[in-house]
């Protein structure tokens, strides 16, 4: 026998108990007379104790053993007379009688702790290392219990989880696939999915009314911090629905998942419409933990005939938009900090010009980085529009609409961290709705799909759909936002094949093209398809929001780094010439 008890259970009760451990040296401690061993296993960590005077053989064993040696003892549980009250053992040690050795270990690389001093790079390279911290473990403990608790609300809606393909076709549509040639048809290729859209829609055809899966997609694209070449989805669909049934029921998990994981109770889900998340806070997915709302001084919507920005600011003159953001309490800014502010809106990923800045004084008075070119009349206009009381800080952009509002959004983000605003541990949920269904591309002057092919438009948007006024119509579609991240999305679908059609040929798809795409899921609209919609959440960003971390990669087992690559099994690699062969793959360069 092993063990008779892991490294985290026994306690001040089970003294005189004689038990057997097994475990890793997390540390060991030589004092002269006394030798102390830190045993540690997926459960926690016990002290183990080595009387040089009782045994001095085994104690001489101990101190010849080093960090990460797998080790099994015999003893018995006596109290600790200097007690760690931070660990759950630490009211107790082991006198050790027997002593094991079950295998040597190498230096680790890095020091297998809470706060260990590897980098990103070398920890990824031993990933099972790694895995060892608490920290990371414990994250992979919070995705287990998230995907069982996921499951268990399913299954009481009578949600059936069914495997689909993992081996399917390529689609023209979203991101890029990664493809996997054919042996047997050479010349031919695999995708791995991107989503089982497909399949569970024909699901839904088949009559299985609620399904639901756990499952890894794939998309090939540049990589965040938020974004693996590979991820899990909770995938669902449900049949004779509307868009109601959909947000009341998704609504349920998440409310599920805080209750049962985090011990939170969440209230009912606020809803925003996209252009309201736009117009407010720049952004489809808004971070409502805070407020710092966006007050429009001058907009396309008044045909810039406004007051508040009277002509004598090139800048402000020749925007469409002229949109800030009060900051509550932050007047006293230095001019270095404000000008830290100014080179983050600059910089490339933003790329906003510049940054117009007033502080409204404890006076009442304001003063402003553009006061030469207002007065203090306007800028108390200003403020007043903006809700800004004594000791407020106002940030102010201009530019071209949709750019200007992404460059503010990221400046709000920026200043609701600096000003504490954004704590892991509150959560703010929302559903936003009313997205555009078609967004369409200058650069090959067509419309796509704002998500895919299949999202229904709402239905008293159908006539402008048949009009050709394809940019105002809204979809039938829905995304869950958590602390400013969407954690998932989904609509209604298309069922009408006759609707199906008439979104390819919107689409630009010929129907001979549309046939070879997707002509198993028309044809087998052709027998009956009920209404129908779904949703699918990132699994891993949800595993992160609950964990506090920004980073998904600490949420899975063994993820890839920035670069696509697995740096511990050395991943993608080149495989031999027989192998390519055997596929058809032409090895020439």
């Amino acid at each position: 026998m092993h063990r008779t008890h892991t490294c985290g259970e026994l306690r001040i009760s089970d003294i005189n108990t004689t038990v057997t451990l097994s475990g890793w040296l997390q540390k060991s401690r030589d004092l002269g007379g006394m030798t102390f061993i830190d045993l540690r296993d997926r459960y926690g960590i016990t002290q183990l104790a080595f009387n040089m005077e009782t045994n001095a053989a085994l104690c001489e064993q101990a101190r010849k053993c080093g960090r990460e040696f797998v080790l099994k003892i015999t003893g018995k549980v006596i109290e600790r007379s200097s007690k760690n009250l931070n660990i759950l053992t630490g009211e107790i040690e082991i006198e050790v009688t027997e002593f094991e050795i079950l295998n040597e270990s190498q230096t680790p690389p890095f020091t297998i702790e809470d706060n260990t001093d590897g980098g990103d790079d070398i920890r990824m390279k031993y990933r099972y290392l790694d895995i060892r911290r608490k920290p990371v473990r414990d994250n992979l403990l919070l995705r287990h219990k998230m995907s069982q608790q996921t499951r268990i609300f399913l299954d009481a809606q009578e949600f059936t989880e069914v495997e689909t393909p993992v081996l399917i076709k390529s689609t023209p549509e979203g991101a890029r696939d990664f493809v996997v040639p054919s042996r047997m048809n050479q010349g031919q290729f695999y995708a791995l999915p991107q989503s089982p859209q497909t399949f569970k829609q024909l699901l839904m055809v088949a009559g299985m009314d609620r399904y639901y899966q756990i499952v890894k997609c794939f998309r090939d694209e540049d990589l965040r911090a938020d974004r693996q070449p590979e991820f899990t989805q909770i995938d669902c669909e449900m049949s004779f629905v509307e868009q109601e049934d959909i947000l009341n029921m998704f609504e349920g998990l998440v409310k599920h998942l805080f209750k049962n994981v985090k011990g939170i109770d969440i209230d009912s889900l606020p809803r925003m419409t996209f252009a309201d998340a736009a117009k407010y806070y720049g952004s489809d997915k808004p971070d409502t933990r805070f407020d710092m709302k966006f007050v429009e001084l001058k907009s396309v919507e008044t045909l810039h005939a406004t007051s508040l920005i009277p002509a004598g600011f090139p800048v402000f003159d020749n925007a469409d938009l002229v949109v800030g953001i009060c900051a509550k309490g932050y007047a006293e800014y230095t001019r270095k900090q404000l000008d830290e502010l100014t080179e983050f809106v600059k910089r490339p990923q933003i790329g906003a010009t510049g940054l117009v800045y007033a502080r409204v004084n404890a006076d009442g008075s304001v003063k402003s980085s553009v006061d030469k070119f207002y007065n203090e009349a306007t800028l108390k206009l200003w403020a007043a529009a903006m809700n800004a009381a004594p000791g407020d800080l106002i940030l102010l952009m201009a530019g071209q609409t949709d750019k200007t509002r992404k460059a503010l959004c990221e400046l709000r983000l920026e200043m609701g961290t600096r000003m504490g605003l954004r704590n892991p541990n509150v959560y703010a949920c929302l559903w936003v709705l009313d997205f555009p269904l078609l967004e369409f591309n200058e650069e090959e002057n067509r419309w796509f799909a704002m998500h895919h092919p299949f999202t229904s438009p709402k239905p008293e948007d159908i006539a402008l759909m048949n009009e050709g006024k394809f940019g105002q119509v809204r979809a039938n579609a829905y995304d869950m936002v958590v602390n400013g991240v969407e954690v998932g999305g989904g609509s209604i679908r298309i069922f009408d094949k006759t609707l199906q059609a008439n979104m390819f040929d919107v689409l630009g798809f010929t129907k001979e093209e549309a046939q070879a795409q997707f002509g198993f899921l028309m044809n087998a609209f052709e027998y009956g398809a009920p209404p129908h919609g779904g949703i699918a959440f990132g699994f891993d960003r949800l595993c992160s929001l609950f964990g506090g971390e920004n980073s998904i990669r600490d949420f899975i087992a063994f993820p890839k780094n920035n670069s696509g690559r697995d740096v511990m099994i050395d991943a993608p690699s080149e495989i031999d010439n027989k192998q390519l062969n055997e596929l058809g793959i032409d090895v020439r360069k």
